[in-house]
């Protein structure tokens, strides 16, 4: 006679993840975004920033070409509650920028009615909030001025380093300049 012995095992599996599996998951997501979410936010400052800059250099490209006709760059206005606006709009070439003659869609335009020569269609919404001209060395030259959300942007020190004879006294450590060169 044949003796049968049935040994009854647990198969009854757990199902789940065990205390220190998931702490190992955790300290792993948390790693790769604390090294992960600071290159994201830093990202965006960049792009504000080389928007800006960009911004700067459009808005030189038009002071250099209102020179060009007027042998002066166009005055700053700081009176009647505006900050440091272009004086260079309208037919004369002496009105406020933006909002000159009939010219309501162009910001940077002049001579003729005030629409003849257009500089630039629309200037910066920064422009007399965050961005500001001066008009320097007796219409000789200019500064243009723009903080930076990343003031440890190298561009910095060498824009001030490349205006500073034109632009001292204007601007802070995180000011980005543009001046006529």
């Amino acid at each position: 006679m044949q003796l049968r012995y049935s040994i009854k095992r647990n198969t009854t599996m757990k199902k789940g993840f065990t205390l220190i599996e998931l702490l190992v998951v955790i300290a792993i997501i948390a790693t790769i975004l604390g090294v992960a979410l600071p290159n994201f936010i830093g990202a965006r400052e960049r792009a504000r920033d080389t928007k800006r800059k960009a911004e700067m250099g459009q808005v030189k490209s038009a002071l250099r070409l209102y020179y060009n006709d007027y042998q002066r760059y166009p005055a700053n206005y700081t009176g009647g509650g505006k900050i440091n606006y272009i004086q260079g709009c309208g037919a004369t070439g002496t009105s406020n920028c933006p909002g000159a003659g009939s010219c309501s869609t162009l910001d940077f335009a002049a001579g003729g009615a005030g629409c003849s020569i257009i500089y630039m269609s629309k200037l910066p919404a920064e422009m007399g909030s965050s961005m500001y001209y001066y008009q320097r060395a007796s219409g000789n030259n200019f500064c243009l001025k723009i903080p930076l959300d990343n003031a440890s942007d190298s561009d910095i020190a060498a824009s001030q380093a490349r205006c500073a004879s034109v632009c001292t006294g204007l601007y802070s450590a995180s000011d980005y300049v543009v001046c006529a060169d």
